[in-house]
């Protein structure tokens, strides 16, 4: 028998098949997510479809974090559609204020090592940095799944990704991921799992492999898998009261390609306007104005991420001419930030807290540049008008880099700031 990639681990016992790269599958999914944007659609499709039960109840959860609260009546209306449907018909729903459904979903135990999991949102992929296959699907699958509690699959091809060296200073997940993705380009790994490790890996904590995860979908990638080590086992067993599945690659698996890139020398790296892969070395961008910041989404709205801005911000003013906004990923992360001091820290500094949430990110309410202004942010996207505005610039970076250039209210290299 030939070896396995974790994909194919995964798909091969949730469909119990002996299953490879390229195989159909009909697989039982563990858990299922909508949020605000897309789950008003997939009630329309669950209706369509003449249903009339959930699958199970306790598998799905309904984020509303994409407006939130709601900046206007008709997205009020959906907000109510989905309240009714989830006390309707039994299904766990966190409401405006709790947070980010990529940050709520592992954070409140509904995932562990070895699952399936499909949200209707494409950054789904985010809980890959705990040994889960989790996948964005469009909201009608969304709708199948909660009928069935099942959905079909085409086994991925996976390209391993294999990070070296030691992460050097004023570096952090961020740049590495876009590094990737630079590398690479926007559809490099289209519709293939990526297995990512290395000792830059293990070296991370699990709030930084979030944000490595979280971007897969970025060059095209259906899943961001990592393997289990023993920050993941502590990290979960602190979240949840599941049993975990670890899931590894055997040894002899097959991958589409294989790609190492060493970290010893790696400087902060920036996305330029209008893609995600417009990969550059930060050394290529400094002196590049900025009017707004923003710290926050489901790549960089953790705890250790305001931990890292604040170390730079501390004792000191954002420059005038600068707007820094700050999302917490959760509520639980804003209750930790305020009880270490970093929210404080934060707030002297000159930044605006907004809701947890997707806040700036989704440009819906919160945020939005105006003409001609450039933004640094820790987002995963930076497609025009992605924060509202299709006549601004979005770049993307680090906390720290995002925290460095608001003090000098320019793109700014963070090794300047921290001893």
């Amino acid at each position: 028998m030939a070896g396995k990639t974790i994909a194919e681990k995964i798909l091969s016992s949730h469909s119990n098949t002996d299953s490879y790269a390229g195989d159909i599958v009909i697989a039982d999914l563990d858990f299922m997510i909508g949020q605000d944007g897309t789950s008003g659609v997939a009630i329309d499709s669950f209706n369509k479809m003449g249903a009339e039960k959930i699958s199970d109840p306790s598998k799905i959860a309904i984020i509303v974090d994409h407006s939130s609260p709601s900046p206007n009546s008709g997205v009020s209306a959906i907000h109510k559609k989905i309240r009714d449907f989830s006390k309707t018909y039994g299904i766990k729903l966190y409401d405006i204020g709790c947070g980010v459904c990529h940050q709520i979903t592992p954070e409140q135990g509904h995932v562990v090592p070895g699952d399936l999991v499909i949200g209707a949102d494409s950054h789904t992929c985010t809980y890959g940095a705990i040994n889960v296959f989790s996948t964005g699907i469009g909201s009608t699958d969304f709708a199948a799944g909660m009928i069935s509690g099942k959905l079909w699959f085409k086994v991925p091809e996976t390209l391993k990704v294999v990070y070296r060296g030691k992460l050097p200073k004023g570096v952090f997940s961020k740049d590495l991921i876009l590094k990737l993705i630079g590398d690479i380009t926007a559809d490099g790994a289209t519709y293939m799992a990526l297995e990512i490790g290395g000792e830059a890996i293990s070296s991370l904590s699990v709030d930084a492999r979030f944000t490595i995860s979280n971007m897969a979908i970025e060059c095209g990638a259906k899943a961001g898998l990592m393997e289990t080590d023993q920050k993941v086992l502590d990290w979960v067993n602190r979240h949840s009261k599941k049993i975990p599945s670890p899931v590894f690659a055997d040894k002899e698996a097959k991958y589409a390609k294989t790609i190492e890139i060493n970290i010893a020398q790696l400087e902060p790296q920036i996305a330029k306007p209008h893609t995600v892969d417009n990969v550059v070395p930060i050394s290529k961008l400094e002196e590049t104005t900025v009017a707004q910041g923003y710290i926050g989404t489901c790549t960089n709205g953790r705890l250790e991420d305001f931990q890292i801005a604040a170390k730079i911000l501390k004792g000191k003013k954002i420059n005038s001419n600068c707007r820094l906004i700050i999302a917490p990923a959760s509520k639980d992360i804003l209750l930790d930030m305020i009880k270490d001091g970093t929210y404080q820290t934060l707030l002297d500094s000159g930044a605006i807290a907004v809701t947890p949430g997707c806040g700036p990110c989704v440009g819906t309410h919160n945020g939005v540049p105006s003409d001609g202004e450039n933004v640094i942010s820790t987002a995963n996207r930076n497609f025009k008008g992605r924060m509202g505005n299709v006549n601004s610039f979005i770049y993307l970076g680090s906390p720290a880099t995002v925290a460095a250039s608001m003090l000098k209210g320019k793109i700014s290299d963070p090794r300047n700031f921290i001893n």
